[in-house]
């Protein structure tokens, strides 16, 4: 690696590989989220102002680009996905009733649920037409897979915090829908874009699934992890009582006696700093957060496995670091 790119962050050592890719993107997908409703134009415009670090789109790029040569499809996968990732988001501050989403405003808290829940149904509306308009059936058929898979991951989550019982195959078939089926559908569909096989579309979007898989328990860790603004950790997965692979490895190394009290004090509405410390005392003593870090780590190195079939490039090695910031993140 030279200077200029050992001085150049994470994200954009990624990125490099694509900017030209990722630069016309931009303009295609503004191109794409236009329309001349102007309330929905107002509320498109916030959205693009506060996009992410557009991780899918990268992938999609990234996997499409080491199997083959980016195309019109390729650039059709990657908006179709990003509209439905933006979807569920929508959809999914209004299930979870937040007001806040990367920093800023959530469109519920802005425009209200029922402008949001039918913003959220115009997106996955318009990523259909996209995918039909451009006649990328196959590619309609990942994504909207995916999307059915995020909304059974959503549901088992929801039936699982309320009866506070699910065990660690539970967990990892639900993180596999909710979170990594749609990183998955990036790689397969960027594989798909450029004309691989069936067999080989299955390999990229199981690769795609490891990635995703790791990506969540890093998101369950730092739920854990101390806060660099206020000095605690957020905490938020146990105030919202949901069990994740930190608390489910100790629960299931716990006594029996122990595990009641701890599902006991989850149960509880008691919201104070106590309850937080206590839980993740049992968590530290029965090695959750390591168990979960290895398992993590497993997961990310599959996928850095599957790559090494591929013969060293750029593009190869701005795969293996995107895997590397997956599981190195702070936020």
């Amino acid at each position: 690696m030279n200077i200029k790119m050992q001085n150049m962050s994470a994200m954009d050592r990624i990125k490099a590989p694509i900017s030209d890719e990722l630069n016309y993107f931009e303009g295609y997908f503004h191109g794409v989220m236009k329309t001349e409703v102007p309330l929905l134009n107002v509320v498109m415009k916030y959205l693009l102002r506060r996009k992410g670090k557009q991780m899918r789109p990268m992938l999609v790029f990234l996997s499409a680009k080491l199997a083959g040569k980016p195309g019109p499809s390729t650039y059709t996968a990657a908006a179709l996905i990003e509209i439905l990732h933006t979807a569920t988001l929508v959809h999914d501050d209004v299930v979870d009733e937040s007001y806040e989403r990367r920093g800023f405003f959530s469109i519920n808290a802005i425009w209200k649920s029922k402008v949001a829940v039918l913003l959220g149904d115009y997106l996955l509306s318009q990523g259909l037409l996209l995918a039909m308009k451009n006649k990328e059936y196959e590619l309609l058929n990942l994504a909207t897979d995916a999307v059915k898979e995020i909304v059974e991951g959503e549901l088992m989550q929801i039936r699982n915090a309320r009866k506070m019982k699910i065990n660690e195959d539970e967990y990892f078939e639900i993180i596999r829908k909710k979170t990594a089926t749609l990183i998955a559908c990036c790689s397969a569909c960027g594989a798909k874009s450029v004309g691989l096989d069936d067999t080989a579309v299955e390999a990229w979007k199981n690769f795609g699934e490891w990635v995703g898989i790791a990506f969540q328990i890093k998101d369950d860790l730092l739920d854990y992890q101390v806060n660099n603004l206020t000095g605690k950790p957020s905490g938020n997965d146990l105030k919202d009582k949901k069990l994740t692979l930190p608390l489910i490895h100790a629960l299931e190394q716990a006594s029996p006696e122990n595990r009641r009290d701890i599902l006991h004090l989850m149960r509880s509405s008691n919201r104070r700093k106590t309850k937080f410390d206590t839980v993740m005392a049992f968590i530290r003593a029965h090695e959750g957060l390591t168990y979960s870090e290895v398992k993590m780590n497993s997961y990310a190195e599959q996928a850095q496995s599957f790559l090494n079939s591929y013969p060293d490039s750029d593009v190869k090695t701005a795969l293996k670091e995107f895997i590397t910031y997956t599981i190195t993140r702070n936020k």
